[in-house]
C-alpha cells in the first residue's frame, strides 16, 4: 500500500489555475500542425527545397518526443513551477526566433529549442491540475485540458492557411510570443508546488545519464523514421535502416536500464500497473486516430476535389465545436458513473463514426465532409477525459509527473505513427488499386471502348484529327482510373482505422474500476 498523499489545497482558485496553465498547453500542441500548411511558403521564402523545409516539422516533433518522457524526472528535480515556467519562458524566445530566423538552418535550430521548451508544457499542466483539484472534480478540469489538447491540431492547419495567406508564415511563430508572456505573469502568481514534491526532489542525488541518453536516440531516431519513413521508400533506404536499428537499441535499452534505477528518469515499472498499461494503450489510439483522421479529411479534399487550404480546414471546425459542447458533459459524467463505460462508449463511437466515413465519394458536399468529422469529434469527446482519468487509478500521488509524462508521450507518438500510416496506407493502397483497376481496362472491354469513344467525340472539335482527340480520350480515362483508385484507398485507411477503435473497447473492461477522477487509490 502507498502512502497516504499530505492533504494540501492550493491558496488560489483552482479554476484560474486550469485556465492558465491550459494557455500554454494550448500554444504548444497547437504548434505541432500550425506549420504543415506554411511549408511551401517558409521553403520559398527562405530559398530551400520542399524535402529541406520538412525538417521545420521533423526537427520540432524529434525535440519534442525526447523531452516529453523525461519532463516528470526533470519536474520533480527542478521543482514542477519553475521547470514549467522556464518550458514556457523556453518556448516564447523560440518562437520569437523561429519568426526572425534568416535561414532554414537557423529556423530548424530554433525549431529544435521550441519543441524541447514545449515537450514539458502538456505533461506538466495535467500534473499540476491532477493535484490542484479534489478527485471529484478532476474530470471537469481534464475537460479543460482536453480541449487544449483535441481542439488545437484540428484547427491548426485552418489558422496556419489563414496567417500565411494573409500575413505571413513568420506571424505563425510570433502569435506565441504574448501567449507566452500572459502564462508567465499569471503562473507565477498562482501556481505552486505540493508539499510531497519537495520530499521526492530530496531523493534524486545524480543524474542518470545513461538512460537519458538512450531514451533521447530511441524516441529522437522513432521520429525521425516516422517522418521520413515514406519519403524514403521506409527499409529499402540505408538512412532509415540505421535510424531503425537507433530506435531499437535506444528504446529497448533504456527500458532494461530504467527498470533497475533507483529514481529512473522514465518510471517504466509503471506498465506493472495493468489499469495504467491499458490506459497507455488507449491514449495511443486517441493520438493515432485523431492525428491521423485531421490529416486524413483535409488532405482528400485538396487533392482530389479542389478545395482549398483554408476551406478543407474548415469541414474540422464543426468538429472542434462538437468537442467543446461535449467535453464538460463528459467531465461531469466522469464524476458520476464508471469511466471505464465512457471510454468503451468512446471507441465504439469512433469506430462506427468512421466506418461511415467510408461512404464518402467525390460527389459529396461541404456539409457532407464536415458531417462526418462530427460524428467522429463525439466519440474523441468521450475517450479524453475517461482515459487520463483511468491513468492515475492505483498510483501513489508521487507518481503523478510521471504518469502525466507517459500518458502524453503515448498520445504524441501515437499521433506521429497515425499520420505515418495514413501517409504510407494512401501511397501503397492506390498503388494496388490502380493496378486492379488497369488490369481491367483493355481495348478488348466494350465499356472501356464506348467511353474513349465518347471522349473522343468530346474532343475532336477542339481540334487535332481523330488521333489527338483519341488520345486526349486515353488521358482522361487514366485520370478517371487515377481519382477512383485514390478514393479506394482512402476507403480503405479509413477502415483500418475503424477496425483498430473497435478492438480497443472491450480493453476497458480489462481496467480497476474508478469513479469520481483519477481518484488516487493511494
Amino acid at each position: 500500500m502507498s502512502s497516504v498523499s499530505t492533504p494540501w489545497k492550493p491558496r488560489h482558485n483552482v479554476w484560474a489555475i486550469a485556465l492558465t496553465v491550459t494557455m500554454a498547453t494550448f500554444m504548444e500542441v497547437l504548434d505541432t500542425s500550425i506549420a504543415n500548411v506554411a511549408l511551401p511558403h517558409i521553403a520559398g521564402n527562405l530559398s530551400a527545397g520542399q524535402d529541406e523545409s520538412t525538417w521545420v516539422l521533423t526537427s520540432y516533433l524529434v525535440s519534442n518526443a525526447i523531452v516529453l518522457p523525461i519532463s516528470a524526472w526533470l519536474a520533480t528535480r527542478m521543482g514542477r513551477k519553475r521547470f514549467y515556467m522556464m518550458c514556457v519562458m523556453l518556448f516564447g524566445i523560440s518562437s520569437l526566433l523561429c519568426g526572425l530566423a534568416p535561414t532554414l538552418g537557423s529556423l530548424i535550430f530554433f525549431r529544435v529549442v521550441q519543441g524541447a521548451g514545449g515537450g514539458g508544457l502538456a505533461p506538466s499542466e495535467q500534473a499540476i491540475l491532477a493535484d490542484t483539484f479534489e478527485p471529484r472534480k478532476r474530470g471537469l478540469a481534464f475537460a479543460v485540458y482536453g480541449l487544449a489538447v483535441v481542439l488545437a491540431p484540428a484547427i491548426g492547419p485552418t489558422l496556419g492557411g489563414y496567417i500565411t495567406d494573409n500575413y505571413s508564415w513568420r506571424w505563425i511563430f510570433f502569435i506565441n510570443v504574448p501567449v507566452a508572456l500572459i502564462s508567465l505573469f499569471f503562473t507565477s502568481r498562482l501556481v505552486e508546488d505540493p508539499p510531497y514534491l519537495a520530499e521526492e526532489r530530496r531523493k534524486i542525488l545524480s543524474v542518470d545519464w545513461t538512460g537519458l541518453g538512450l531514451i533521447a536516440v530511441g524516441l529522437g531516431s522513432l521520429q525521425v523514421i516516422l517522418d521520413k519513413g515514406e519519403r524514403e521508400d521506409w527499409f529499402s533506404s540505408d538512412f532509415i535502416n540505421v535510424f531503425a536499428v537507433l530506435t531499437v537499441v535506444g528504446i529497448i535499452g533504456a527500458i532494461v536500464w530504467e527498470y533497475f534505477q533507483d529514481h529512473p528518469i522514465v518510471d517504466v515499472r509503471l506498465f506493472a500497473n495493468r489499469t495504467f498499461a491499458v490506459a497507455f494503450m488507449m491514449m495511443f489510439m486517441v493520438g493515432f486516430t485523431l492525428y491521423g483522421s485531421t490529416v486524413l479529411i483535409p488532405q482528400l479534399l485538396q487533392t482530389l476535389m479542389g478545395y482549398t487550404a483554408l476551406s478543407a480546414g474548415m469541414t474540422l471546425s464543426p468538429g472542434g465545436f462538437t468537442i467543446m459542447l461535449l467535453m464538460p458533459l463528459v467531465g461531469t459524467l466522469v464524476a458520476k458513473m464508471d469511466a471505464r463505460w465512457l471510454a468503451a462508449f468512446g471507441f465504439v463511437a469512433s469506430s462506427a463514426a468512421l466506418f461511415y466515413m467510408t461512404g464518402l465519394n467525390l460527389e459529396m458536399d461541404f456539409r457532407t465532409a464536415a458531417l462526418m468529422r462530427v460524428y467522429q469529434s463525439i466519440g474523441i469527446a468521450f475517450l479524453f477525459v475517461p482515459i487520463n482519468t483511468l491513468s492515475y487509478t492505483g498510483v501513489p500521488q508521487s507518481k503523478n509527473n510521471s504518469v502525466s509524462a507517459l500518458t502524453n508521450l503515448a498520445r504524441n507518438v501515437g499521433g506521429s505513427i497515425g499520420i505515418s500510416t495514413v501517409t504510407t496506407l494512401l501511397a501503397r493502397r492506390s498503388q494496388f488499386h490502380q493496378t486492379v483497376l488497369s488490369s481491367r481496362t483493355s481495348n478488348y472491354d466494350p465499356a472501356f471502348r464506348r467511353a474513349v469513344e465518347g471522349l473522343g467525340h468530346v474532343f475532336g472539335p477542339a481540334g487535332g484529327g481523330v488521333a489527338g482527340a483519341t488520345a486526349r480520350a486515353y488521358g482522361q480515362v487514366y485520370a478517371m482510373m487515377q481519382r477512383q483508385a485514390a478514393v479506394l484507398s482512402y476507403i480503405d485507411t479509413i477502415y483500418i482505422f475503424a477496425i483498430a477503435c473497435a478492438a480497443m473497447a472491450p480493453l476497458a473492461f480489462v481496467m480497476k474500476k474508478a469513479r469520481g477522477g483519477p481518484a488516487a487509490m493511494h
